[in-house]
């Protein structure tokens, strides 16, 4: 089974050889490929047919299949997939779309692709989600001042999926269409109550968006998947997705196909290639294990650390299934002598990596000058952010290696604890 290098994701990114850090490191995360997977990548390799064709196809229906939904579109990520979604649905300049603060940049930038405005929403202290209450008032004061929105866009933070049943309402009551940003979902599901059937993450939306991103629950290196069970918005995406070619585009150079295609409309170049799809089925027959084993960390880490006070741990919601994609845990500042950067540092100096997820995107340079936003603004997003930190979560993550980053948080909360507050 191939083992990639224990790089941290700073030093992946600067390309950094193995040897920089000790064989002891746990990464931040670290991907399961398995052997069959390698050898359906070198035989799509060896086929001498290597952009979208069959083995996308395949990977598509499975993919489908798989969450319960009627068409899937495969592309190269999930920004493109929420690109493909906006534009189906059409939106259209000076639009505005509901986008949480709490995100990744992709959710929001895509809106501006159309020049179109993101109305950021604040998040629920619980599960970092959107605060369905709290678009409900963005959304009136945006259209106080004559923004037409026709778009929402939730996100699932660390692969939990938030207040489903607000969203609907809201949704309903609001005639907004839904584009779930489920890149952290695979998988995810939810029930309105404890005697109302499952339902796969997808299942709130027009249009539910995927990421098969290095680091995700399953991936393909890059890539991404537009879910839906409108055939016209399928199409739509399917056809703009390569150029606006008419469909089955790739079967032009099979002997199936012909020389011929048009150009329905100016589209863009979002295809996904055989051999990302190639490694994509196969991590796709893994994904309910994947998921079982990123439960195992998510609840040993739990195990290990719920005799903290100085800890919030994540937790699956009622009437949820967690994808755990990220297992974030959230300093109690106001009782410890070290802030969220220093903390992190200590784990680096201890060759353990952590991410953070995110600072919200009012903070950030772009959102600021152009919208004016102060951090104020959205003040659950911002206190939540100043103490959140992203643990090590992998399929292939021992007990060993939870327990070693256990003690040293462990170690580190007792030697910071804040003088007077403990007795």
């Amino acid at each position: 089974m191939y083992k990639p290098p224990h790089l941290t994701p700073a030093l992946e990114a600067a390309g950094a050889p193995p040897a920089t850090l000790p064989r002891a490191a746990i990464p931040f995360y670290q991907p399961r490929i398995s052997e069959e997977a390698i050898l359906e990548v070198v035989s799509t390799l060896r086929s001498g047919w290597l952009t979208t064709g069959r083995k996308t196809k395949e990977f598509e229906e499975a993919f489908g299949k798989y969450l319960g939904l009627k068409h899937a579109v495969a592309v190269n990520s999930c920004t493109a997939a929420l690109h493909l979604a906006l534009e189906a649905l059409g939106l259209r300049s000076g639009q505005g779309v509901l986008v949480p603060t709490m995100t990744f940049a992709a959710t929001a930038e895509v809106v501006r692709y159309f020049n179109a405005t993101p109305i950021l929403v604040d998040c629920r202290p619980e599960d970092l989600n959107m605060d369905v209450l709290h678009a409900r008032r963005q959304l009136a004061a945006a259209r106080a001042r004559g923004l037409e929105v026709p778009i929402i866009i939730p996100m699932h933070y660390g692969g939990q999926i938030g207040d489903a049943a607000g969203l609907v309402e809201l949704a309903g009551d609001e005639n907004l269409k839904v584009v779930e940003d489920a890149a952290h979902c695979c998988p995810a599901r939810y029930r309105h109550g404890n005697d109302e059937p499952w339902l796969s993450v997808g299942s709130l939306s027009q249009v539910s968006c995927f990421s098969f991103y290095a680091n995700k629950c399953i991936t393909t290196g890059e890539g991404g998947m537009a879910c839906t069970d409108d055939i016209q918005l399928a199409d739509r995406m399917r056809i703009m997705s390569l150029h606006g070619i008419s469909r089955d585009a790739w079967k032009r150079f099979t002997a199936e196909g012909s020389w011929f295609y048009e150009i329905a409309a100016p589209g863009f170049k979002y295809n996904l290639t055989d051999i990302a799809s190639a490694l994509g089925i196969h991590q796709l027959r893994e994904a309910d294990r994947f998921h079982a084993e990123r439960r195992r960390v998510a609840e040993t880490y739990t195990r290990f650390l719920s005799d903290i006070d100085e800890l919030e741990l994540p937790r699956e919601m009622p009437n949820r299934v967690h994808s755990w994609h990220l297992y974030a845990i959230r300093l109690r500042l106001e009782r410890l002598a070290i802030d969220r950067a220093s903390f992190i540092a200590e784990l680096k100096s201890r060759n353990i990596g952590t991410s953070v997820h995110w600072m919200p995107l009012h903070m950030h340079p772009y959102y600021r000058a152009t919208y004016e936003y102060e951090p104020e603004d959205f003040p659950i997003a911002v206190r939540e952010y100043a103490r959140i930190i992203s643990l090590p979560i992998f399929p292939d993550m021992t007990e060993e290696q939870i327990e070693t980053v256990s003690d040293a948080i462990h170690d580190l909360i007792a030697t910071n604890l804040r003088p007077g507050l403990h007795g």
